[in-house]
């Protein structure tokens, strides 16, 4: 059984019939150690009552006495001391009573035929239709010893009352079955609608919205789902995008390079321009070349398999290091460079690290003034580090700031065209790969303001 709603109707089933059963047994065992004694008792008192009232009154007419007993509800049988019985009532399915029960009852003891009938799994004992499951009792009439067998006629206890309860027990249990494979159908629906919008989803149709209006786990699994597929389509979108910027910003370079490899053929070129053109060549080469890098650190920056590899180390001797490297760059913008920070030692994966910092060091001096000024500041703080990079460069506007950490996005083609956009938000990556954040403050032509908050790990 594959459907799940059939699996659900197939289970419910099975409880229903597994619960009647355990019900039922637990009946059985209740009766068996409790019930049983008493109806014993109770059968008794009944018997001696009858028996007394015979006694009570010598000029009784016994069988038309009898008869009326049998008629209001009971099953009768009475032996004489001779051994010659009589029924009245209704009749007994099976006259199984031994001679032995009924000459000691005659001799004055009480039969306790219900009390004594054979334990069974189930509850016969108050159903039996038997001779031998009877209560006995003595009495005298007449001066002749009778033995009094009875029991009550289980047609006659089953009233109108009993019926209606019955019929109430089955109609509710037809009802809650009805009801229970109705509620499955409803449950199962919104089930079925998932399963036909993963499979549209599967075939990369990510407009599909479930519209599925619950303040259940099920609306809360199809709001799940909802917030998936918008996901989806945003990361869609992105990958478009990104294969779109990648193969421009591959083929700019490609195309400049080829252009300018054709000019170089020319006979008839001055060495100035063929110089120039080498220049361009090499340029365009070496963006090639880092963009490569960068998307090959993006790619495994994407890998959830991935993992940082912490080791201690001097992040402070590691920003010295990163200022040194571009210290030619500095003194040829003339721009001035204050750091301030003292030994410290970080746990975390110093190559993604010198990546961070390289890329905020560039920016500030690419995008900063002649003359202008860098500060880096390392701080040791309660609960992690705090990295801060400035600059008094030409600053970015709030709509920039809000794009700046997306993956090609350049805030200014004009100035940045030897950027590929993907600098910031390696950055941010590597950032958030140590659980730590970085956050900006810029404003335009008043610089801007790099700030990394590392934890200890």
């Amino acid at each position: 059984m594959k459907s799940l709603y059939g699996k659900f109707a197939l289970t419910t089933i099975l409880i229903m019939l597994f619960s009647t059963i355990c019900g039922f047994l637990l009946t059985n065992t209740y009766y068996q150690s409790v019930m049983k004694e008493r109806n014993d008792k109770k059968n008794v008192e009944i018997a001696e009552a009858i028996a007394a009232h015979i006694e009570a009154a010598p000029k009784l007419p016994l069988s038309d006495y009898l008869s009326t007993v049998g008629k209001i509800g009971y099953q009768l049988y009475v032996v004489d001391e001779s051994g010659k019985g009589h029924f009245y009532g209704g009749k007994y399915r099976v006259q199984d009573l031994q001679a032995s029960s009924v000459k000691k009852v005659l001799d004055g003891y009480i039969y306790h035929g219900m009390r004594e009938f054979p334990r069974q799994t189930f509850v016969t004992g108050f159903f039996a239709n038997e001779l031998s499951n009877t209560i006995g009792v003595p009495f005298t009439f007449e001066n002749k010893r009778y033995a009094l067998f009875v029991r009550p006629d289980i047609k006659l206890l089953f009233s109108e009352v009993h019926t209606l309860l019955g019929g109430l027990i089955l109609g509710t249990a037809f009802l809650s079955l009805l009801l229970m494979l109705v509620v499955a159908k409803l449950l199962i629906v919104p089930i079925t609608q998932l399963t036909e919008a993963t499979k549209r989803i599967a075939h990369e149709n990510y407009d599909t919205q479930l519209n599925i209006d619950r303040r259940d786990e099920i609306g809360q699994l199809a709001a799940s789902f909802n917030t998936m597929v918008g996901q989806l389509q945003e990361n869609d979108q992105i990958r478009k995008e990104f294969i779109s910027n990648v193969s421009h910003d591959f083929q700019s370079p490609l195309l400049n390079i080829q252009g300018y490899a054709g000019l170089l053929k020319s006979t008839d070129l001055s060495e100035e321009d063929r110089e120039n053109y080498a220049e361009i060549i090499q340029s365009e080469t070496k963006r090639l070349s880092k963009l490569t890098r960068q998307l090959l650190l993006l790619t495994t920056l994407d890998q959830s398999t991935r993992m940082v590899k912490y080791q201690e180390f001097e992040l402070d001797e590691q920003l010295k290091g990163c200022v040194t490297k571009y210290r030619w760059w500095l003194e040829e913008k003339q721009i001035n460079l204050l750091m301030d920070m003292e030994p410290t030692t970080y746990k975390g994966d110093a190559a993604l690290l010198e990546n961070v910092w390289d890329n905020l060091l560039t920016n500030a001096i690419k995008y900063n003034l002649p003359e202008g000024e860098i500060h880096i500041r390392l701080e040791a703080k309660e609960m992690g580090l705090e990295v801060t990079v400035s600059d008094t460069g030409i600053g970015l506007t709030d709509a920039e700031k809000a794009q700046l950490f997306e993956r090609f996005y350049r805030a200014d083609k004009s100035r940045s065209e030897e950027g590929t956009g993907l600098g910031l938000s390696i950055v941010k990556q590597i950032i958030e790969l140590h659980k730590g954040e970085i956050h900006v403050t810029s404003a335009p032509n008043e610089g801007t303001i790099f700030t990394i908050k590392l934890p200890y790990l």
